[in-house]
């Protein structure tokens, strides 16, 4: 699981649809890799996931979505979240130039699949952590420039002007039009594609290990995925 400064549980991605085999012939698999991204992260979701379900089956317990139709009793669901996400302080931790720290664990069955899909989960997590938080250690760059600052400080006046009760946060009809007016819309617009290949430059160490991280998974994915489909037809025969 990663933690956020806080400790916050990403659900798991939903199953992948039930493949429909027909009589009893079975088709030789091939683990083949999609071309679109898209699809490659559907295959990495439904890879995680069975070796989640795996992993789980080994302690006698089942995602929610695949336990009977009843609620889990405290001691079930505590039981459930440390067999997923693992228990104790967290190993991994990283903290980001934007100054938030990511954390998560290394034991339990979600860190099990991602250490079987991508061959070094401590190296997995830097590099998709770092990858993740491009765009916003783009944006908190942004900040330093006097063009953004003199468009935000206009921004600010416009969402609360001068004698009248601040807002905690203005509504959403506000804040857009304040965007426009004050021209922070624009230098955002201007500076963020500048600041994004900046950050992707001093960050090109973790975008290759990310990169080359990625394709073995998809890799494993395919071959895991060849193998579900050519063991649900040597079954269904």
């Amino acid at each position: 699981m990663l933690s956020v400064t806080r400790r916050t549980r990403r659900p798991l991605a939903t199953a992948a649809a039930a493949l429909v085999l027909t009589g009893c012939a079975t088709v030789p698999a091939r683990s083949t890799v999609p071309s679109s991204p898209q699809a490659q992260d559907e295959l990495l979701r439904t890879a995680e996931r069975t070796l989640v379900v795996r992993c789980l089956a080994a302690r006698d317990l089942t995602l929610p979505d695949t336990a009977p139709a009843r609620p889990p009793a405290p001691a079930e669901d505590r039981r459930l979240q440390a067999a997923l996400f693992g228990t104790g302080p967290r190993e991994l931790s990283l903290t980001l130039a934007t100054g938030h720290t990511v954390t998560a664990h290394t034991d339990g069955c979600v860190a099990a699949a991602r250490q079987n899909l991508y061959g070094d989960q401590t190296r997995w997590f830097r590099a998709q952590v770092t990858v993740d938080n491009l765009r916003a250690e783009a944006q908190a760059r942004m900040k330093d420039d006097p063009a953004h600052r003199a468009a935000l400080d206009r921004w600010t006046r416009c969402a609360a002007p001068p004698g009248r009760p601040r807002p905690e946060r203005p509504g959403p009809a506000v804040a857009a039009r304040c965007e426009r007016e004050s021209g922070l819309a624009d230098v955002r617009a201007r500076l963020e594609p500048v600041e994004l290949a900046e950050v992707r430059a001093l960050r090109g160490d973790q975008l290759a290990t990310y990169r080359q991280l990625r394709t073995r998974a998809l890799r494993r994915a395919a071959e895991l995925s060849a193998g579900t489909t050519e063991q649900k037809g040597n079954d269904a025969s």
